[in-house]
């Protein structure tokens, strides 16, 4: 695979724009998709303390002089060991037309000024490997990464597959009892070392999959006990999956508005769920399901949360941001929107972008 060093990077600042929609200001100029710089919107006061008064950004990688295929798509990880990132591209056509689309993992290696500010990245695309197919959603774990495997045509294959740092990946979950899942999106691990992902039938979508035998479900999987139950049903197309830091809470997304040929249907779920993670004779279960948001533009692809609970979503105008309480706090404005994001050393924030890769510095706490 092709490696690519860019050098030379500096931070520039995004002011914050004050944005009340009760007033009527809150209609402002979109930022233009061909924009080189983000905008920060704030709708509420407390967006100050998340993003601090004058936050900087830096566009890390873009695709678009050359190829323009989407490569920083999903399962955006930071690894603190070797200061890397590691994130996927969206399906791409191989040359030959009559084979199954195949996905890269990038691995970019980070470089720093003395400040920890990124000077420069290695950019190294790197094929999946063949027993781990068709990874989208991963979440960092235990020595390594663990990716969500939505599998291609033939049924057995996908699931739950664990990568070691420079090793190759091991499947540690196929299916529900004998039944293969639909197409996992998103995988995330509690305190307790217990793993929630979400299965949709998004793969038989894009016709990298059979038929679903599964309804499209949540899921919870304990690597110590083998116990593996469904915990949450009743979505669409479940997709994101996060949980609070004290893991009282998870948040499950809906991108039922995401339509198959690229379209967004506004009057579908573009919707974050929570749920209260409760115990029950000695298992967890998720109860009291209840709207938390829904996007302001476009579908929440993925979400995730911070150490103090404030919840980030990769949406169709950025990052949007909410409080606990589900307030919404502002949005960091993206050039054609946001697929996918995590956050790396000292609360910065990567941006995953389709064709372009971005990091903002935020309000370090």
């Amino acid at each position: 695979m092709t490696s690519t060093k860019e050098t030379g990077l500096h931070l520039l600042d995004a002011p914050i724009q004050i944005v009340d929609f009760r007033s009527g200001s809150g209609v402002c100029p979109k930022l233009d998709p061909t924009a080189k710089i983000l905008a920060v919107k704030q709708y509420h006061s407390d967006f100050g303390k998340v993003v601090g008064t004058t936050p900087r950004h830096s566009l890390l990688l873009s695709s678009e002089d050359t190829s323009m295929n989407p490569f920083f798509q999903n399962g955006c990880v930071w690894v603190s060991d070797g200061d890397q990132l590691y994130i996927m591209s969206d399906p791409l056509q191989p040359s030959n037309s009559s084979q199954l689309p195949v996905i890269l993992i990038s691995r970019v290696i980070l470089h720093r000024a003395p400040d920890d500010s990124i000077t420069a990245v290695d950019w190294l695309k790197l094929r999946s490997p063949e027993n781990m197919v068709m990874p989208a959603g991963a979440c960092r774990y235990k020595s390594g990464i663990l990716y969500c495997s939505q599998g291609n045509l033939c049924p057995e294959l996908g699931g739950l597959s664990y990568m070691r740092l420079g090793r190759p990946p091991t499947s540690i979950l196929y299916g529900y009892f004998g039944t293969p899942f639909n197409s996992i999106q998103n995988v995330i691990e509690d305190l307790d070392g217990g793993l929630w992902f979400t299965d949709s039938d998004m793969g038989f979508e894009r016709s990298i999959r059979p038929k679903p035998q599964l309804p499209n479900q949540v899921y919870r999987f304990d690597p110590k006990t083998n116990d593996l139950r469904v915990v949450a049903d009743g979505f669409k197309k479940p997709a994101g999956i996060a949980i609070s830091p004290n893991n009282d809470t998870l948040y499950i997304t809906d991108i039922d508005a995401a339509r198959p040929d690229g379209t967004t249907d506004r009057t579908r779920a573009a919707t974050i769920y929570a749920f209260d993670v409760t115990r029950r004779f000695g298992s967890q279960f998720l109860t009291n399901r209840r709207t938390f948001a829904f996007a302001k533009e476009g579908v929440p692809r993925a979400v995730m949360c911070d150490d103090l609970g404030i919840v980030y979503a990769a949406c169709g105008d950025g990052v949007e941001v909410w409080s606990p309480g589900g307030v919404a706090l502002g949005v960091i404005e993206v050039p054609g929107g946001c697929t996918t994001l995590c956050f790396g050393e000292n609360r910065e924030l990567f941006i995953g972008a389709k064709q372009r890769l971005w990091m903002i510095q935020l309000q370090d706490k």
